[in-house]
């Protein structure tokens, strides 16, 4: 039997309280990832840890997220996408509360190792359900309200982090940031279990042993360098992963043709890699998601270390820009599935005239940061967001089969998770080269520095723009 139907579940399910839970669940995750940066301070500090012990804190989760979304999005294929969000938030939930207990930087890191597996199993099913919830035409709406929480963690991750451990309640320092997620779990696990859609996935499928490894391995050879030499500096022992990636990657696609010739199990159909329409909406959702966090790192930096802003006063600063994805979340589902292509492009040309009035008001900003002169710009910024991260998701989904929206979901995530490390990794190194020694404080070295930054951004708007101008984008039903 396969997941339920989009026309089986308005009959059987509410569906936008379904999609409150799976919304709960993910932005759990997605402001534990925002939320730990500021507290790294604070661990270092009470656990007496070594600064790359520290940054395995980061690194574990992510490595381990990322290597698990594709494996986990066929699992739920399998199994049945209910059953794994569960799995998913059990598994989150424990390893929450392992991180706020942990007596040293050992069990933290291990900790944090499973609670980002826990967070691979369930994320792709979030977007896996929305199928199964919903027809196509009523889809946007739901897809936009995901680009809503990742906008609403981007910014809440610091201030509540900030709350919490200037609060520090009952001595605990760090520690709430973790567990405040054990009632959050709870609560998302109960929802899921009244309000989701109940399916037993298709087993028929199978398991490719051999497509997880080769996928995994290739995942790693591309992450390890990204995510680790900002931290440590470049490696020699990164140079081999670095030429074993595309090969891994070839390999790994020549499995999957040789899987699919004798009609094996696939990790990932290669009916969907030869679909336009699901390598368009994934590459362009990696290339937005490289640009997005990027940002939000780098204004935080300029904000906190180049004008001594807190990071309460940073976040509140850059909160008109999850508000603009809010706005944006109920155009796009009025739009529904209709006008793919012109809604990429427009919302990548606001994208752009966000970042561009961006760097208009770091360029004529004094010795103090002027909210009024930033937050139009946040503004437009995360409308222009908001109405194209849901129109990239409905193309890339459109694309599977309804035994692979979780195989595509996961894909999706795991493309768009290589393209954050990217994003990172280039938007950083752009700004602290252009930073070089200054100091704290330094209003111009870090004005340069942001304005460098910014245009790696604006870049990433382009690729959108001139994209939906010069091809075709369109959804079965249009």
């Amino acid at each position: 039997m396969t997941e339920l139907s989009s026309a089986d579940a308005p009959a059987t399910v509410n569906k936008w309280a379904a999609v409150a839970v799976l919304l709960l669940a993910n932005f759990m995750n997605l402001i534990d990832i925002t939320i730990v940066n500021v507290a790294m301070p604070s661990m270092q500090s009470e656990l007496s840890a070594a600064p790359n012990l520290i940054e395995w804190i980061v690194a574990g989760y992510t490595f381990s997220f990322a290597l698990l979304l594709l494996p986990a999005g066929r699992m739920g294929d399998l199994f049945g996408r209910r059953r794994l969000f569960m799995a998913g938030i059990v598994i989150f939930t424990l390893a929450s509360l392992v991180c706020g207990l942990s007596p040293g930087i050992g069990t933290l890191v291990g900790a944090r190792v499973v609670q980002g597996m826990g967070a691979a199993i369930m994320t792709p099913q979030t977007l896996a359900l929305v199928p199964a919830l919903f027809a196509p035409a009523q889809r946007g709406a739901a897809f936009g309200l995901f680009a809503l929480t990742a906008g609403l963690a981007s910014v809440t991750g610091p201030i509540l982090g900030g709350l919490l451990i200037n609060a520090d309640i009952l001595g605990l320092t760090w520690r709430p940031i973790f567990l405040v997620n054990i009632p959050v779990g709870i609560l998302a696990f109960i929802g899921a279990l009244a309000l989701v859609p109940r399916g037993e996935g298709n087993r028929k499928l199978g398991i490719d042993t051999v497509g997880i490894v080769l996928a995994g391995l290739a995942m790693l050879a591309v992450l390890v360098p990204l995510v680790e030499a900002p931290s440590i500096g470049w490696r020699s022992w990164m140079w081999p992963m670095v030429v074993a990636a595309p090969f891994l990657g070839w390999g790994f696609v020549r499995w999957q043709a040789f899987q699919e010739k004798r009609k094996l199990p696939q990790l990932l159909p290669l009916r969907l890699a030869r679909s336009d329409r699901f390598l368009k909406g994934g590459a362009l959702n990696a290339a937005l998601f490289s640009a997005v966090p990027s940002y939000f790192f780098t204004i935080a930096l300029y904000l906190q270390s180049g004008f001594g802003l807190s990071p309460l006063q940073s976040g509140l600063t850059t909160t008109p820009f999850p508000v603009g994805v809010l706005v944006a979340s109920f155009v796009t589902g009025w739009f529904g599935s209709r006008w793919v292509r012109w809604r990429v492009l427009g919302g990548g040309l606001l994208l752009g005239a966000g970042f561009a009035g961006q760097a208009w008001a770091v360029w004529h900003m004094g010795a103090q940061i002027s909210w009024l002169q930033m937050a139009p710009w946040f503004l437009i910024g995360g409308f222009g967001m908001g109405n194209t991260v849901s129109p990239l998701y409905q193309l890339a989904l459109s694309a599977a089969e309804a035994d692979d929206t979780g195989s595509a979901a996961g894909a999706v995530q795991a493309i768009r998770q290589i393209g954050i490390a990217f994003g990172v990794a280039i938007m950083g190194g752009i700004f602290f080269a252009a930073l070089g020694g200054a100091q704290h404080g330094d209003h111009a070295a870090y004005r340069i520095a942001m304005l460098s930054a910014i245009g790696y951004a604006c870049a990433v708007a382009a690729v959108l723009v001139i994209t939906a101008l010069l091809t075709r984008m369109t959804l079965p039903d249009d």
